[in-house]
Order: structure tokens, then C-alpha cells, then sequence
């Protein structure tokens, strides 16, 4: 109880805004309070914890280990707190903060539009802080309370992560129509045969495709290996590249008019993309919000 008396709840929230952000000014647009105040609590919170807490290394502001201690054990604290003094109904018009999602420019181009759109009219006092990252990065961001959601493919998350379908989603191979046959698409050892461009964070991503490849003994040239959703199928014309990509991230056809798509050669199995979330965050009212307001676009997809 000594410990209590001499750090308010405020503190413990400005702590937790540092330690997420790791950076002052982030932390001080996070909290919709001046960059001063809130150095000048980072100063007293040094002061209490008798550590620095944040330190510059390589041009960049990381957590001390004590700072990295504190993290999880506040981030918990914080949200039994919550639940335990009810948190207020969240009133999109006259609210105000910032979340932070991590999702790549797959679903930045499917939902974001839309999401901003809803947003800035229903709530425009939310800003939205995006990221990108593997869904191996995606959990642990969300566990360390990094980001607030996730949007990707996960099979398998830890027990502290909730998770939702947005939409079921499939795949589809593109190619410069000067490469394929006349009509129709390409039988398995053509499509094996031809280079590929896969589309993956990490260059050695074992993906969906990968994945069902190797179950059959299988394996694919890759040409081209890159992380940008909307210069992939823009390289494809004018040259022998195959993609295989989730049918969303394509968009009207009109568009390309050199290609054509048809279907892998293979059975590629439907995946659901999800939208992720840490337990601690389920009963947060603003939070809620978000969640049915990407889960809302997505049905519009």
C-alpha cells in the first residue's frame, strides 16, 4: 500500500503509454497531453523506479530489462482494473484516442478504406496508428501490448489471443495471357515448371502454398520473392512470372488487361482471415467498437 501512495493511477497510465510507444512524443499524442508533461512524468517515474526506463541504443529509444519487467505485469494490472471499475460506454462521436493495428497492404487495401471511412464519420476523435509485420511478429506485438489488433492468417495462437473470421478467402494464379494456352490454365508440371513470385514478408516464408506443396513432395521455383501485395501483379506483364495470390488482393480484372487468372493446378485449401486480439482487451468498450467496425467492413469486401 506504501508503494500505491506514492504513484497515482495517472502515472501508471502515462507508464504504460512509454512502455508500449517507447518513444515521448508518441506517447504524449497517445495520451492527447503535451509532450512536456509528459517527459516531466517520465522524469518522476525514473525517479520512483530508480531506473531509467527508457534509453537510446543505435538511434533508436528501447526499454531498460527493468522496463521490460514492467511491461506485462502493468499492461494486466491495468486491465483487471479496468473490468473491475467498469469501464465507461465508449460514444464514438465525442471520444477521443489512438489504436494500433498491424496488418499488411493486403488488408490495408481491402478494409482500411473502408474502416477510415466509418472512422472519420462515426468517430473522428480515434486515430489509427498502422504497422506492418509477420503473424509470427502480430502475436507477440499483441502480447507485449504493442498493437491493439491484428488482422492476418493465424492457425494457431497462444491461449491469451482471441480471434475472429472477417471472410473466407482462396487463391488464384495469374500470368501475362502471352505465356498461357489459348484457353484455360496451366496442368500442375507446366505450373511447376514456370518461374513464380511469392508474395511473403521473409523471402523464406513456408506459407499456405508452400505448405501444401511440400505435403505432395512438391516444390516451386521462386523468381521473385517480395512483401508488397500491390506491386506483385503488376510485374507479371511482359514476362513468364506465374502468381498465386488470395483472389481479394487482385481487384477488377479491367484493370490488368494483359493477364489472365485461372485456377492453380493444385488443391489450395480456403483460409479464413482473421482479425486478433488479446483476451485483456474483450471486455473494453472502445476496443469492442473497433472490433465490430473491421468485422462490419469486412462483410462489404
Amino acid at each position: 500500500m506504501d508503494e500505491l501512495r506514492r504513484i497515482d493511477l495517472n502515472m501508471l497510465v502515462t507508464l504504460h503509454a512509454l512502455l508500449a510507444e517507447k518513444h515521448v512524443t508518441r506517447a504524449s499524442v497517445r495520451l492527447h497531453k503535451s509532450q512536456p508533461a509528459v517527459s516531466h512524468a517520465l522524469g518522476l517515474l525514473r525517479a520512483h523506479f530508480d531506473d531509467p526506463l527508457l534509453i537510446r541504443r543505435n538511434g533508436a529509444m528501447v526499454l531498460t530489462a527493468r522496463a521490460q519487467a514492467l511491461a506485462r505485469p502493468l499492461e494486466d494490472a491495468l486491465g483487471h482494473l479496468n473490468s473491475l471499475l467498469g469501464a465507461p460506454a465508449f460514444e464514438p462521436a465525442t471520444a477521443k484516442g489512438r489504436f494500433r493495428l498491424s496488418l499488411s497492404d493486403y488488408a490495408a487495401k481491402i478494409l482500411l478504406p473502408a474502416l477510415t471511412r466509418k472512422i472519420r464519420n462515426e468517430a473522428p476523435g480515434i486515430d489509427l496508428a498502422i504497422s506492418q509485420a509477420s503473424r509470427e511478429m502480430m502475436i507477440s506485438q499483441l502480447l507485449d501490448g504493442e498493437v491493439d489488433l491484428a488482422l492476418g492468417l493465424f492457425p494457431e495462437v497462444p491461449p491469451a489471443i482471441a480471434l475472429q473470421d472477417l471472410f473466407s478467402e482462396g487463391f488464384i494464379s495469374l500470368a501475362d495471357k502471352q505465356v498461357l494456352p489459348a484457353q484455360g490454365g496451366l496442368s500442375l508440371d507446366d505450373w511447376l515448371s514456370r518461374p513464380h513470385v511469392m508474395l511473403a514478408l521473409r523471402p523464406d516464408a513456408n506459407d499456405e502454398i508452400e505448405q501444401a506443396l511440400a505435403s505432395r513432395g512438391l516444390k516451386r521455383h521462386i523468381a521473385l520473392a517480395l512483401p508488397h501485395w500491390s506491386a506483385a501483379v503488376e510485374v507479371l506483364a511482359g514476362t513468364d512470372l506465374i502468381l498465386t495470390v488470395a483472389s481479394r488482393a487482385v481487384g477488377p480484372m479491367r484493370k490488368h488487361k494483359s493477364l489472365r487468372q485461372f485456377q492453380p493446378p493444385i488443391d489450395l485449401p480456403r483460409f479464413a482471415y482473421r482479425q486478433a486480439w488479446h483476451a485483456r482487451k474483450a471486455g473494453d468498450a472502445a476496443h469492442r467498437w473497433l472490433r465490430e467496425a473491421v468485422f462490419e467492413c469486412a462483410q462489404l469486401s
